[in-house]
């Protein structure tokens, strides 16, 4: 059976996609980053974490309303 666990690589490429997509909207996540902790557990397979990182309560309130209007428009 082929492994599919994520590799740094598609994590990282993950977290630029949604750096991306919350660009789009005006939001920064500053500690938006690939969790290298994830790889180095003893996870089977590795868990392939995103560090969404700390955000102030402003862009918490935007990411927030944002979901929620993409949420009303499915």
């Amino acid at each position: 059976m082929p492994d599919r666990s994520p590799t740094t690589y598609d994590v990282t490429l993950c977290v630029e996609d949604l750096r991306s997509a919350l660009a789009l909207h005006g939001i920064t996540l500053p500690s938006l980053r690939v969790d290298l902790a994830g790889f180095a557990g003893t996870y089977a397979p590795p868990a392939g974490l995103v560090t969404l990182g700390n955000c102030n309560v402003t862009t918490a309130r935007a990411l927030a309303a944002v979901l929620r209007k993409a949420g009303t428009e499915c």
